[in-house]
């Protein structure tokens, strides 16, 4: 098993790929064939898999999950800001964790799939993931 923590610097609410950071230590492992398992350590971020080829489909994520949590919403729970229930509304209808097949020591991704952190807060956070490889 190989197990390590990205460390992921946000610039606030948006998409950032991880991909390339997974496969390096992908590569580093050694491991074959196995799982890759992601899970990030936060109430307001979360995980996606999702495509990687065209920008505009994290826009319009963004954009989705605006709607159906803004920060103009009357929520009881505000103690860190406006943005606050809404980012935990957001991570709470995507992932915490995603889990990626290892073939032959290759991410078994389609081919316009990528890793994302979502960052769901509007200021610059440090978010950690957890990755394990396992065989």
């Amino acid at each position: 098993m190989y197990a390590t923590d990205l460390v992921v610097p946000t610039r606030g609410i948006g998409c950032y790929e991880l991909t390339a950071d997974v496969v390096r230590h992908v590569e580093r492992s050694g491991v074959r064939d196995g799982l890759v398992v992601l899970f990030v350590r936060h109430t307001s971020a979360s995980l996606l898999i999702q495509e990687n080829a065209d920008p505009t489909v994290q826009q319009d994520l963004l954009a989705f999950f605006e709607r159906i949590a803004p920060e103009s919403g009357s929520y009881r729970h505000d103690s860190e800001g406006p943005d606050d229930m809404p980012s935990h509304i957001r991570s709470a209808i995507t992932h915490t964790s995603e889990v990626i097949p290892l073939v032959d020591g290759r991410l078994a991704l389609g081919t316009w799939q990528g890793i994302y952190l979502l960052e769901h807060r509007r200021a610059p956070r440090t978010r950690r993931v957890r990755l394990l490889i396992v065989s």
